[in-house]
């Protein structure tokens, strides 16, 4: 199913939270794709959208855990915690739109 987040209108490395249905998603625009990923941290439940970009990676505030915004992959501490769940996220008429599954919905 696909839902609108909103305009398309990101700066370049600029990162917003959304919450749709029942996730928490993280939106970062990175050389002008937009990519998505879960925005709950799960190593501690930190919102990963009130960090920051390092080029295509996205630091946690809370404990500095970089995750791979393509892919999700952890790529600072493998041993600390899991890779996050990634999200297709594209732009359609100006309008930012994500697929997700019904049960997330």
């Amino acid at each position: 199913m696909k839902i609108k987040l909103g305009p398309a209108d990101f700066a370049e490395k600029e990162m917003r939270g959304y919450e749709v249905g029942k996730r928490s998603l993280c939106v970062a625009r990175i050389n002008g794709r937009y990519k998505g990923l879960d925005d709950w941290c799960n190593h501690a439940g930190c919102l990963l959208s009130g960090g920051r970009l390092e080029g295509n990676m996205v630091v946690c505030p809370c404990h500095e855990v970089g995750f791979d915004m393509d892919t999700g992959k952890n790529e600072t501490s493998p041993g600390v915690c899991d890779d996050q769940p990634t999200v297709k996220v594209e732009v359609e008429n100006g309008e930012l739109l994500v697929e997700l599954s019904d049960k997330d919905v």
